[in-house]
């Protein structure tokens, strides 16, 4: 086994979100070392620059790994796949840009979970400590960071015409979700820098790459966290079939995201005892709750066809109108290509929301097709999705063996609480009522295509999101922070039961936000490494003490 000349202070496991954050955020100091370790490779590919790029590259398994689910009853036995980046800047590279964050509640409940320290006041200055606005800083938004956020560039007169109609049954006008308040209907911001993706390694490694004190490995497939006597001490991994191995002498931070972020504690012996046991894993702590708590949003769409061809299923059918499309992204950094996942949207309160606080998310594009990847349907076709802000069902992560190239097996146990269909049927029916509005309704020829105008009853709705609802692709949840003593992490990060050890990613939220995960998964990396930065500082403070005393 070949090992690294030299020891790091801090060895980042995973080079997506949190991670890119972390790796810029430590090295910062030149006298401390920083080894990054992702398993994917560059993201150099056209296609993951070209913000509409996702399209090709979500479901590609040379930038994506395709991990299966297992199928459940509750969605009809069907085989689902969960789409993560297999890059450097991990699934900010094959995402759908919104930059979103969430409710000012969402933090504020993490709080109240037992993650001190995490209300929303409290990573307010994170968010916009990391980014910048082209709307320039403000209370809520930061002007000077390294992630570029923009306003929607591409107008689109039935994008208008949604917002207008959702104006009209009865939800508030919202220019800027992530401002002062976060209810109501109106366009997204996402992740751009001119013309081009801005993901979280464009953003936050590329401008650091060459400090002298930052090691970046790519396509090196972590296999374990060495722990001695309750401590960790390396990491090996993988890399070109050769078994590679580095030394810690400070921490070991797992960023790897919510599906392989537990799997790899299960590996190296952290996680439920009884789980590792049956693998012939050593246990190194017992920790029942490693791979639970796994949450993601589950959504349903109704796609209506339009009387003109309005929408962008025509647009790329036509030579000149995908010749216009390029002048506009070429010329003027605007148009359908620099688009996200979404152009408008919201979040709004169904009648079984609690204390009127939205429940159900709102995601409108002016095209149509069965699932990212496919092709464009061939009938004039606009889209809208209804997903359920924070599901109350909850799934699991699992090793399957004690093989690391191995894919964990998945639970998404979707719609398992009597709630969250509820509460997913009432979004479908909402949209039916935006459609309906005057400033909508002589757009369209009343043909539903999904879920068809014949699925009227809530049984009926039900059944149809049950049978044609897919994900969002927001897998969160899988090492809950929490001040408890089952909580994987405590609210500085640290994983309970193992010393030198943190988990900085998406799966430490004790509950999903509201919105698209990416916002808060970068704001969890750059509240991580303060807090890193700030225990290292406490900790040569005290050792400078005990020397002079």
């Amino acid at each position: 086994m070949n090992t690294l000349p030299s020891a790091f202070d801090w060895i980042v496991v995973g080079g997506g979100s949190a991670g890119c954050v972390l790796a810029n955020r430590l090295s910062a100091d030149p006298n401390r070392k920083v080894l990054l370790l992702e398993a994917g490779g560059e993201a150099r590919n056209f296609w993951l620059k070209l913000p509409v790029g996702y399209f090709r590259t979500i479901y590609d398994p040379r930038f994506s790994w395709q991990f299966a689910l297992e199928p459940q009853p509750g969605t009809c036995d069907r085989a689902m796949v969960w789409p993560r980046g297999k890059a450097l800047g991990g699934s900010s590279v094959i995402n759908g840009l919104l930059y979103i964050r969430g409710q000012h509640a969402d933090y504020d409940d993490w709080a109240a979970l037992g993650a001190r320290g995490w209300g929303y006041r409290e990573v307010l200055p994170y968010f916009r400590k990391s980014e910048r606005y082209d709307g320039g800083a403000s209370e809520y938004h930061g002007g000077s960071g390294e992630l570029n956020v923009s306003d929607l560039r591409n107008d689109h007169p039935y994008c208008d015409a949604w917002v207008e109609a959702g104006v009209e049954a009865g939800h508030a006008r919202n220019a800027d979700f992530n401002g002062a308040r976060s209810d109501g209907v109106g366009a997204y911001q996402l992740t751009l820098r001119g013309r081009w993706r801005c993901d979280a390694a464009t953003a936050f490694l590329a401008p650091v790459r060459a400090r002298a004190n930052l090691v970046v490995a790519t396509g090196a497939q972590v296999t374990r966290i060495v722990v001695e006597h309750g401590r960790a001490v390396a990491v090996e991994w993988l890399q070109g079939g050769q078994a590679q191995r580095a030394r810690s002498d400070g921490e070991v931070i797992v960023a790897a995201g919510a599906l392989q972020s537990p799997q790899l504690l299960q590996l190296s012996g952290i996680g439920p005892a009884a789980l590792l046991r049956a693998h012939g894993i050593a246990v190194a702590a017992d920790a029942p709750e490693v791979g639970r708590n796994l949450q993601d949003h589950y959504q349903a769409r109704v796609i209506v066809k339009l009387k003109r061809p309005m929408s962008l299923n025509d647009q790329v059918r036509s030579p000149l109108g995908l010749a216009r499309m390029g002048a506009q992204w070429l010329l003027h950094e605007r148009g359908p290509l620099t688009v996200g996942a979404g152009q408008v949207g919201g979040l709004v309160a169904t009648e079984h929301a609690e204390a009127g606080r939205p429940d159900v998310l709102f995601n409108v594009m002016p095209l149509s097709v069965d699932k990212p990847g496919d092709p464009l349907h061939r009938f004039s076709g606009f889209s809208a999705s209804a997903t359920q802000c924070r599901p109350d069902s909850r799934g699991r992560v699992e090793i399957r063996s004690a093989d690391p190239r191995a894919p964990p097996r998945i639970v998404a146990n979707y719609l398992t609480e009597p709630r969250d269909a509820k509460v997913l049927v009432a979004g479908l029916r909402m949209l039916r009522e935006i459609y309906a509005q005057p400033s909508f309704r002589s757009l369209v020829t009343g043909e539903e295509y999904l879920p068809g105008n014949g699925i009227t009853t809530a049984s009926a709705l039900e059944a149809f999101a049950r049978a044609k609802g897919g994900t969002v692709f927001h897998p969160v949840g899988t090492c809950r922070m929490g001040g408890d003593a089952r909580s994987v992490v405590d609210e500085r990060l640290r994983v309970r039961g193992v010393e030198g050890l943190r988990v900085v990613d998406a799966s430490v939220m004790p509950r999903m936000v509201s919105t698209n995960t990416n916002a808060a998964a970068v704001m969890i990396g750059e509240k991580g490494a303060a807090l890193i930065l700030e225990d290292a500082g406490a900790a040569i403070g005290a050792r400078q003490t005990a020397a002079a005393a």
